[in-house]
Parts: structure tokens; sequence; C-alpha cells
């Protein structure tokens, strides 16, 4: 199993747990940037995996975040290893992050950058920061908090953050350092990348299309309620079951499924901004994940 090139760690996650990790065949590692898709694809792997929108256990359970610091590494492995069903695993980081198991499927979500920005800086006003500081052991900052800039101020400068992809990976360099790893294995057999658009415009096939390649059969009868448990409308009315909030991180659950939709970042953006981002992705990813990415055609 080839290990990890690189090692990547925040606050509150660290790669290296993935160290050792006992692995199955035909475990599913689900592996996106943040606001990118991540829930809908677990919920997605879920449906596929257990054949019922009647989930066992809230979603959080059934597909842990291996990497997050706040829960033990020892318990997680744990809960995993008891499940009897194929696993389906949460994580935040790239794939050369990621130990690559020849038996196992790794899926990496791609979203717009800027409309991933515009959810990432709704998320950071919907976290309980105290909670986050508390579960991680680390002090409540004196003095009052810093007010936050406008979201039409604050993405330009996103746009324009200069930072060492490999260590803040929710810039739009460390975006495009995860999916342009995840591009230059795209023809691996066991590497899936999916478009976040592409769910929204046919999440059906989708859907079938994952089942196809992870070897899943679906009864075709079953086919109607697992699809339209998947939609956003429907996830968002479970937000209590599905939201990614098992130890109290978020200010309000409902508030984390908040649109879902796309366009909404380039909408904010003036022609001079456009041309900047456009000229920053293209210093930073490749002619043909752009077009993809982006998709220009």
């Amino acid at each position: 199993m080839p290990s990890p090139t690189h090692r990547y760690r925040s606050d509150d996650e660290d790669s290296a747990r993935w160290a050792g990790f006992p692995f199955r065949a035909g475990d599913i590692v689900i592996s996106t940037r943040s606001k990118s898709g991540t829930t809908w694809m677990q919920m997605i792997c879920a449906l596929l995996v257990l054949g019922t929108p009647a989930l066992p256990a809230p979603l959080t359970e059934l597909s842990p975040w291996l990497d997050w610091l706040v829960e033990p590494r020892d318990e997680v492995y744990r809960r995993l290893a008891a499940q009897p069903h194929r696993r389906f695993i949460k994580t935040h980081t790239p794939l050369d992050g990621v130990p690559l198991d020849p038996r196992v499927h790794y899926v990496v979500v791609a979203r717009h950058p800027l409309d991933m920005a515009v959810s990432l800086y709704h998320q950071a006003g919907n976290l309980n920061r105290d909670r986050l500081r508390e579960l991680a052991g680390q002090p409540v900052p004196a003095g009052p908090p810093r007010a936050r800039q406008p979201l039409e101020q604050w993405l330009p400068s996103w746009v324009d953050h200069e930072v060492d992809p490999r260590a803040e990976l929710d810039s739009l360099p460390g975006v495009l350092w995860h999916l342009g790893d995840a591009w230059a294995r795209r023809h691996e057999p066991n590497v899936e990348l999916v478009h976040y658009d592409d769910l929204r415009a046919d999440l059906g096939g989708q859907m079938r299309r994952l089942a196809d390649r992870w070897g899943i059969e679906v009864p075709t009868e079953r086919w109607p309620e697992l699809v339209e448990a998947a939609t956003f409308g429907r996830m968002k009315e479970r937000a209590d079951q599905l939201a990614p909030d098992r130890l109290g991180v978020l200010l309000d659950r409902q508030a984390f499924f908040r649109r879902g939709g796309s366009g909404q970042g380039r909408d904010l953006l003036d022609a001079a901004g456009l041309a900047r981002y456009q000229d920053r992705v293209a210093a930073l990813a490749p002619p043909d994940l752009l077009a993809w990415l982006h998709r220009d055609a």
C-alpha cells in the first residue's frame, strides 16, 4: 500500500491519524474540501450501501471524520471496526495525504471554488467557536470577538490570499491543490471524481454511475426513494440527523443546509474581480481541470 507523501495538520485535523488504519476491501473514502458536497456524498454512500433512507444512526456516526482531532482516534477506529456493512469514511485530506489501498475506493467531490468560498463564509458564522475550543482543549481568547468582513469584501481577499496550499487547504491555492492531485489520479481504477453541479443536474444518474463503479446492486424499485432521500430539500428536512454536528459545534443545524446552489460566488465579483480570479486559477491549476471545474463547455 503506497504511503502518503504529505502530512496535513491544522488546529483540528491531522492526516497522520490515517497511519495504520486497517482498511477493508470495498471501503469508500470520501475526500472533499470543506463545503464542496461532503455531507451530500456521505448521504449518497449511506443510501447506496444500506439501501434505505431509514438510517440506523446519525450520518456522522455512520461516516466519521477520521482526521478530526476532537474525537479520540482509537474511538473512531473502534466505531468503524464495529460496522458490519461496507464502510464510507469522511476526510478533508487530499489523496496524497491518505494511504492508497487498491482494495479501497476513493471519491473526490469538486465544486466551483467561488461557490465553495461563499458557503465556507456562511459556515464560519454558524460555528460555536467556544465549543470547538472546549473540545480541542484550547483557551478562550480574551476580549470581544473580531468583527467579520462583509462577504462582498471578504471574497476578493480570499481570491487574492497568497499561502502555502498545504498549510491552508480551504484557501484558493489549497482547493486547487486538493483537486489537482485528484485530477492527476482520475484514470486510476479506484479513484472517482464527481462534480457538485452534476449532482445538482442529474442526481439519479450520478448515483447510478457510482453504484456501478463500486459494484453496488440496487433493486430497480428502490431507486426513486433513494434518489429522493438524497435531494437537498429532503436532507435539509432531516438536518438533526444528517448535519455534521455530533458534538454540538453548530449554532443552527438547519442553517448548515443553507442553499446548495451554484453561481452565487461569481455574482458577487465585478468584472475586475472575475478577471483577477481567472488569472489566479490559471497560475494554480492545469487548463483541462479548470475547464471541467468551471463547466466551460
